[in-house]
């Protein structure tokens, strides 16, 4: 068990994650954790709604992860990535069979990473192409892409930014498909299209020569998960290949069953010209990224000019061990079915909770897969966001009875009012009961 002098240094000496300061609450500290469950410093167990941070996919606790991880590190625990080793072979291969094509697999540490390689590779590419003029890059706004500058300069979350700009150059920004508040009489499909024409408007007025790539997750997800109809991103794509864009895909949350498919963009008839991934790769037991890019994109890297290689290293990327264990965790996945386990599992959640609807805060549910967001209002006719304190009070407690749950934080002012569930794949039938009744419990409790 932790003691009162490692409490009191867990305050005074660790600056926690995007956390307000304060000297006097500390954190919540963790002691083990098994399957969905974690027990802190007091003994107390908490279901984690959240998979930590969107990513402990196959769960907590899987000794058989850990073993692949010490048995790496006793035969070879490091390779730089210059050269290579059998697990980064065997896992380029894994991920290829998952994407269903063909592409070439560099291997980094996070998510922040395997963009900011994504954004390199991608000037580099129109560098030697014969269109140096494309550098700039479109996201959209309440979208997410890291931490890193570049990576936080793709994300269209203003608080994110505030007071870390100016950030790197040349990065562009439309506004997403927010069905939700789509126009009144607007249908879905109709607003989505609109919403993909802002992509095609904004490559015109910038002039198409200059542009790059569009970076996109398959639906926005810490941002507020926002899920686009499938028109919107199948249009993306279209008007990419028309004006010679690369297609980005953010699959670093979305990735690996997620939204029950292998990668979310696998729910939309697309194929991205780059995929960046994390997160449920490893399911976090080691840090690990991949930035996966299409081989006709990796071959203009061979022009035999001076420095024409992609000039990129990574000192932890394609860890021997990370690799080992993102291999053990691919093959629980199949092993236990958890691709599909997350779209039942999502489906029975969505159908419990449709009740919520009638809430007077509750605005809109949306989901995809085992991935939950509850739109809150103060207001549902004027769809008035949910304040700070009506969010805080609801996640307060949800944790009060043992449910660990997110929201959109620390991303557009005014907007940080969607309620998030991201639960591990491999929750039993149990663990979603106990899931369902908090999440009606506390909401009842706050009408």
């Amino acid at each position: 068990m932790t003691t009162a002098k490692e409490k009191t240094k867990s305050r005074d000496q660790v600056w926690n994650h995007i956390s307000s300061y304060n000297e006097t609450t500390r954190p919540m500290v963790w002691e083990s954790a098994e399957g969905a469950w974690v027990t802190d410093e007091n003994g107390d167990r908490y279901l984690d709604g959240m998979s930590g941070l969107w990513s402990v996919n196959v769960g907590y606790g899987r000794e058989e992860i850990a073993a692949a991880a010490y048995e790496q590190m006793k035969k070879l625990p490091y390779v730089p990535m210059t050269q290579s080793h059998g697990p980064a072979i065997e896992l380029a291969e894994k991920i290829n069979e998952l994407l269903g094509d063909e592409y070439k697999i560099f291997y980094s540490n996070s998510g922040s990473d395997a963009n900011e390689v994504a954004f390199k590779m991608a000037r580099q590419y129109h560098q030697q192409n014969g269109e140096p003029s494309r550098y700039k890059f479109i996201s959209r706004y309440r979208g997410y892409h890291g931490s890193s500058m570049g990576a936080l300069a793709a994300t269209g979350q203003a608080l994110r930014k505030y007071k870390y700009e100016p950030l790197a150059p040349g990065f562009l920004h439309v506004a997403p498909p927010d069905n939700y508040r789509r126009p009144k009489g607007m249908s879905v499909e109709d607003y989505n299209i609109q919403r993909a024409q802002d992509i095609e408007d904004k490559i015109i007025w910038e002039q198409k020569e200059t542009i790059a790539a569009v970076i996109m997750e398959p639906l926005i997800t810490g941002g507020g998960i926002l899920i686009p109809h499938p028109v919107y991103v199948e249009k993306v794509q279209e008007i990419c290949k028309r004006h010679g864009v690369l297609l980005i895909i953010d699959e670093v949350i979305c990735g690996f069953g997620r939204t029950g498919k292998a990668f979310g963009h696998q729910q939309f008839n697309i194929k991205p010209d780059i995929v960046t991934m994390a997160k449920g790769l490893t399911s976090s037991y080691l840090p690990l990224s991949v930035t996966a890019v299409r081989k006709d994109i990796y071959e203009k890297f061979n022009t035999g000019e001076e420095n024409s290689h992609f000039r990129h290293v990574n000192t932890f990327g394609g860890n021997p061990a990370a690799c080992a264990v993102a291999l053990k965790n691919l093959e629980i996945m199949e092993r236990e079915n958890l691709f599909e386990r997350s779209a039942e599992l999502g489906a029975r959640l969505r159908e419990e909770l449709k009740c919520l609807n009638d809430h007077p805060h509750v605005g809109e549910i949306r989901g995809i897969g085992f991935l939950l967001g509850i739109e809150v209002v103060e207001d549902k006719e004027t769809r008035e966001p949910a304040t700070n304190e009506r969010m805080a009070k609801i996640i307060g407690e949800c944790k009060a009875n043992g449910l660990i749950v997110g929201r959109n934080g620390d991303t557009v002012a005014g907007f940080n009012n969607v309620f998030a569930l991201s639960p591990p794949l491999s929750c039993t039938d149990e663990d979603l009961d106990f899931i369902i009744a908090v999440v009606k419990k506390v909401f009842k409790e706050n009408e």
